[in-house]
């Protein structure tokens, strides 16, 4: 247990320089990792005047900066919002969305990004997913120098079980506070980025027509699934039973049928 322990201490120092180097590595790059994720790329007025001058009314609509716009080539309907601030802020659409909304719909989901800007979703949502990766790196080095403590004792000693429920435990916790923070951006907030929508639009159809249509074609190849909760649907509809209930409590985002019943009757 003390040579562990030692084992453990001494690596302290550069797990902290480690995990300060990665999050200011991630903090200010998130936008280009984003982008190589989703392989966005930028979209201009010249490449789509009609996205660009909707989402510009918008702004101009509620005095709010307008963010910088993307595209990703799939044939799939999603979007999302990301950004820190005022010069990151951005909303990435995928072609297949474009293609396939017509204006009011487009509307209400460059609307439905632009509130979750306003609320400072997309910034909550996005430290979340960083603090998830250095909590499963300060696992692993948990766990290496657990196991590395163990091959240093001699051959015929064996290796203490309580050293391994305890990394065990530790391992589970942080497990679930890793979803914690990755699921920070609560359901809750897709309601209220649907509410602010309609707000801005005045159109609760438009909105839940362009829920309808991205419910049966949302799946977008990402080269990590931490970014598929930033988009506006992510995850599978499920019958409703006691598991799907309690899965439920662990989704980055409600039902999608749910949404649009709620805003068809608004």
């Amino acid at each position: 247990m003390e040579e562990v322990n030692s084992n453990f201490i001494s690596t302290i120092p550069f797990v902290f320089m480690g995990v300060a180097a990665w999050f200011a590595i991630a903090y200010a790059m998130h936008s280009r990792l984003i982008s190589f994720a989703t392989k966005s790329r930028s979209l201009s007025r010249k490449n789509n005047m009609t996205i660009y001058n909707l989402t510009e009314n918008l702004c101009m609509s509620i005095g709010m900066k307008m963010p910088k716009l993307y595209i990703i080539d799939s044939s799939a309907l999603n979007a999302f919002a990301s950004g820190i601030n005022e010069k990151t802020y951005a909303i990435t659409l995928t072609r297949g969305l474009i293609d396939t909304l017509d204006e009011k719909e487009l509307e209400g989901v460059i609307a439905h990004e632009l509130t979750h800007i306003r609320n400072k979703d997309v910034r909550l949502l996005i430290v979340s997913i960083i603090f998830v990766g250095i909590f499963g790196f300060l696992v692993e080095i948990l766990f290496r120098s657990v196991l590395w403590g163990s091959a240093g004792r001699r051959r015929d000693d064996k290796t203490d079980p309580r050293l391994m429920i305890v990394a065990l435990l530790i391992a589970v916790v942080v497990y679930f506070l890793s979803i914690l923070f990755k699921f920070a951006l609560s359901r809750k907030r897709e309601y209220l980025a649907d509410a602010g929508a309609v707000e801005m639009t005045r159109d609760p159809m438009a909105m839940a027509s362009a829920l309808r249509k991205i419910s049966r074609n949302y799946e977008v190849e990402t080269k990590t699934d931490d970014v598929k909760s930033m988009f506006i649907q992510h995850g599978k509809s499920k019958k409703k039973n006691l598991f799907s209930s309690f899965s439920g409590l662990f989704a980055t985002h409600p039902p999608i049928e749910q949404r649009i019943k709620i805003l068809e009757q608004l």
